[in-house]
């Protein structure tokens, strides 16, 4: 396969993207449209667009190269995202009900709309897409590099400029869309490459044979250590329950049922998909044993293992999943800028045509950030478990409190967040505790939860109650949104106007108005 095909077809590609975001743009009648899709997405484009970002990036550069030299470990990474969406489906999906356009809106709400809690939690989330966006962007320029030879910065940025340009078109819509797409494509590769790598192999048991003795079986944890390994598990379970683009897929999906089976059918799938990138990563390793760089395994083994057409097929997927990985991520930090952070020097609202350019404005910006600390790091599951630990245990033990625990309060709340970073950042400046634990996330999310126990119960309660903490969030929302009647939406199915602003029957208390949550 040459440079230039590669080239022609990745062009081809990104005009299919354009044409196809231009297409939806029409649709666009308002900043809700072009952030959230309207909240109006189906259950097939809420599985497509999870899908394709739990076997995008993270997977087909991380999991594949983590199983390139551990071997069978590199299951742990398809077994805590699975973790993690399953949980997200089961304990967070409920507030589909409620509206909210960003996670610090919901944060927030768990604390009696604590302003402070609203925009803490909002720069924290800002700087976890920024996050994930720049490893989006390592994964997607070390695929690039590889299959033309660019240097990997300006491989950078080249998916940089590749994805921004489609998303500032389409919006949310183009993202769901397109991620849908390429879930079939980069799940049918996945797929196609294991069952030639096994046919090849002589089956299961002749490719386990293949393995160093000390790889095999529970050998594989113990050679890297029983504690990190439960660490990296953990540490992707956590950042699915707390990634700021999963939040955005439950805001932005038709209604509560429509997300929690979405996001079954993607944890179920993930989960039996768990073993397929250890398979190509095991196998690349042995028949590449002095690959130069591990991430690049999936890519090798495309080439590899399939015919010239689909190899080419399955590496302009893998690309395709970088892209749509980043989009999620791209459009989550521009909601959260906007919402959160912009409304704040525009209390009164703006026109919606002004929020739609903002938006695209504000892509730009973002991605050019993203780009600016991508440029720094090539070590993909270094950046994003350092990453998580950091940034997002914190906003997971925040969540996870205010969503059961009715005395949590926003002392508490502020506590958990700085606690867990705090932590986070003194395992990692620490080397020997970086090596038993692997990395931060466990202690960082135990240390989180506890103290946010601890500052809420010696501190007063909130006196905020539920139903007037959610009617404060909606204010400010129409406020921002002032020129047309905003949609917002109901408890039980699709958006209505604010005119006829409808909020959940609720007691008003809040201990009993958060086990409405559950109904």
């Amino acid at each position: 396969m040459t440079t230039t095909l590669f080239f022609s077809a990745f062009g081809v590609y990104l005009l299919a993207l354009i044409v196809l975001s231009s297409w939806l743009a029409k649709r666009q009648k308002s900043g809700d449209d072009f952030l959230l899709a309207g909240r109006s997405v189906s259950a097939p484009l809420t599985l497509g667009t999870t899908v394709a970002t739990m076997i995008g990036t993270g997977t087909s550069m991380g999991a594949v190269g983590y199983a390139y030299t551990n071997s069978w470990a590199g299951m742990l990474y398809g077994v805590g995202g699975a973790a993690g969406i399953l949980l997200t489906a089961w304990l967070f999906a409920p507030v589909r009900r409620y509206g909210f356009m960003t996670m610090s809106e919901e944060l927030s709400f768990y604390v009696g709309a604590n302003s402070i809690i609203r925009f803490t939690s909002a720069v924290l989330i800002f700087i976890a897409s920024l996050g994930w966006l720049g490893a989006h962007l390592i994964g997607g320029a070390l695929y690039l590099s590889w299959a033309t030879g660019m240097d990997l910065d300006s491989a950078k940025i080249m998916i940089a400029v590749a994805f921004t340009t489609y998303i500032v078109i389409g919006g949310y819509t183009a993202v769901v869309w397109t991620d849908s797409l390429m879930a079939i494509v980069l799940f049918a590769g996945f797929v196609m490459m294991a069952m030639v790598i096994m046919q090849q192999s002589g089956g299961a048991v002749m490719l386990m044979e293949q393995v160093p003795a000390e790889h095999q079986g529970w050998q594989a944890l113990t050679h890297i250590g029983v504690i990190p390994a439960l660490s990296l598990a953990a540490v992707i379970a956590i950042g699915v329950m707390a990634t700021p683009s999963f939040r955005q897929r439950i805001y932005s999906g038709k209604s509560v049922s429509t997300v929690r089976r979405s996001f079954v059918i993607a944890g179920l799938l993930y989960l039996a998909f768990a073993a397929l990138p250890a398979i190509i990563g095991i196998a690349a390793r042995i028949s590449e044993p002095e690959l130069a760089n591990h991430q690049f395994a999936f890519a090798t083994m495309a080439v590899t293992a399939l015919p010239a057409l689909l190899a080419l097929v399955v590496l302009i997927a893998g690309v395709s999943a970088t892209l749509t990985s980043a989009s999620s991520d791209a459009m989550a930090a521009v909601t959260i800028f906007i919402r959160d952070l912009v409304q704040q020097l525009h209390p009164t609202g703006l026109s919606q045509n002004r929020i739609i350019l903002l938006a695209r404005c504000a892509l730009v910006a973002i991605a050019a950030l993203a780009l600016s600390m991508a440029l720094l790091s090539d070590d993909l599951i270094h950046y994003i478990t350092s990453l998580i630990a950091t940034v997002m245990s914190g906003l997971c033990a925040t969540a996870l409190l205010g969503r059961f625990w009715p005395r949590f309060n926003a002392c508490g709340a502020l506590a958990a967040l700085l606690s867990a970073m705090l932590t986070s950042l003194v395992i990692l400046l620490t080397p020997a505790w970086l090596v038993y634990w692997g990395n931060p996330s466990i202690p960082a999310l135990s240390v989180a939860i506890a103290m946010g126990v601890l500052v809420s119960l010696i501190t007063k309660a909130e006196a905020v109650s539920t139903l007037t903490a959610l009617r404060r969030i909606k204010t400010e929302r129409q406020q921002l949104m002032h020129s047309v009647k905003h949609l917002v939406a109901s408890p039980s199915g699709p958006p209505h106007s604010a005119t006829n602003l409808s909020i959940p029957n609720q007691p008003d208390s809040k201990a009993e108005g958060r086990g409405e949550l559950d109904s």
